[in-house]
């Protein structure tokens, strides 16, 4: 007949650390959430819980050595499964060392006996809008722009604790920033409730923050616009965002431009497109026409004879700006749109006439085709 140190696979004679070594190894290798649905590799770990339950405790061990028992087992009624590891003289899984880290490695139930404290958390990031007018967003500029974000308190340095004093080891978790809560054969641990996982705690908080170590208030930071930005355009400004949690870094701060739409151009990625109004006599014959500039100088173009209402012609290099091109523009696209007067003089009249008596074109000739 099997007994408890069969179960264990130990001698008789053996010592506690014998007893204890051989029960870590059996509850690692039998444990039911390493072996879901085994039934008989869940039997096997109640007996191992039991034999060790008996053989652990020094009065119950001598006793069953004096009496001994059926298996090694308890009278009638008695469930290795109702065994309680949290008190009584029992243990936790933080008594058997490394055996807490191999059963949090494989089942992922939190940290057991040398939990992490609070992780660093970076900052959140913001976005703040700046309106521009077209012109400024093709020249660029540098402006001064409002931002609300929470910073360290000014009058405690952050801490939260009132000037001239300091933050004390929380006596909860005792610097730990994390409390244990025995399940069983397992003990899991969370942020200690008191210090939030920080270690640490204030017993006379700030006034201005109330503890907080926070404070929130309006900074001013200073952004350069580049030359060439679009409607939509996001400025980073590296750390100028929120501030991060438990040391982290923090947030960056994004500007997006505004920018007003303009009354004569059309934006196309870096070319700018405007319309040219011409005469009928000038796209018919041809004619060099002046052209403004979105920086407020002219350029000539040259209109070719027998221009049809619409036609783009290209002006090179006048466009907007290329962000991050050292300098190079787009083009300058004109679409002409041929002119038709309201109103005729008499001679305009007459030599309209005259010109369609002489005409032989007829636009409409492919319709009938």
């Amino acid at each position: 007949m099997a007994t408890l140190y069969d179960t264990l696979g130990v001698k008789k004679g053996a010592t506690a650390e014998e007893v204890k070594k051989a029960y870590r190894s059996l509850a690692a290798k039998y444990h039911p959430d390493k072996n879901p649905g085994d039934a008989a590799a869940e039997e096997k770990f109640k007996e191992v819980q039991n034999a060790y339950d008996t053989l652990s405790d020094p009065d119950k061990r001598k006793q069953y050595d004096r009496f001994g028992s059926t298996n090694g087992r308890r009278g009638p009624g008695f469930d290795p499964g109702d065994v309680n590891f949290g008190g009584g003289g029992n243990f936790t899984i933080n008594d058997l060392g490394d055996l807490g880290d191999l059963f949090g490695g494989i089942f992922n139930r939190g940290q057991t006996g040398r939990a992490r404290r609070a992780q660093p958390e970076r900052g959140a990031d913001i976005e703040v809008p700046v309106s521009l007018s077209f012109e400024d967003s093709l020249r660029g500029l540098e402006t001064k722009i409002p931002v609300e974000v929470t910073t360290a308190c000014r009058e405690c340095g952050g801490t939260g604790a009132e000037p001239g004093t300091s933050p004390v080891i929380c006596p909860e978790c005792h610097g730990r920033g994390v409390v244990s809560e025995s399940q069983g054969l397992f003990a899991l641990s969370q942020p200690c409730p008191r210090c939030r996982g920080n270690g640490t705690v204030v017993e006379k908080p700030c006034k201005k923050c109330k503890g907080s170590g926070r404070e929130r208030r309006t900074k001013r930071y200073t952004v350069k616009i580049p030359a060439g930005v679009k409607d939509g355009t996001r400025i980073r400004l590296k750390g100028k965002g929120e501030l991060g949690e438990s040391g982290g870094a923090a947030g960056d701060l994004y500007v997006v431009t505004r920018v007003e739409p303009s009354k004569k151009f059309e934006r196309r990625g870096a070319d700018l497109l405007i319309e040219v109004p011409v005469t009928y006599t000038e796209a018919a014959l041809g004619a060099t026409v002046d052209v403004p500039t979105p920086y407020g100088e002219r350029v000539s173009l040259k209109v070719p004879a027998a221009t049809q209402d619409g036609r783009l012609l290209r002006i090179r290099g006048h466009g907007a700006p290329k962000l991050g091109a050292n300098g190079a523009k787009g083009d300058l696209i004109a679409r002409l749109r041929v002119s038709v007067p309201k109103k005729l003089s008499k001679k305009e009249r007459e030599a309209l006439e005259e010109l369609q008596k002489l005409s032989h074109d007829d636009p409409r000739e492919a319709l009938f085709s």
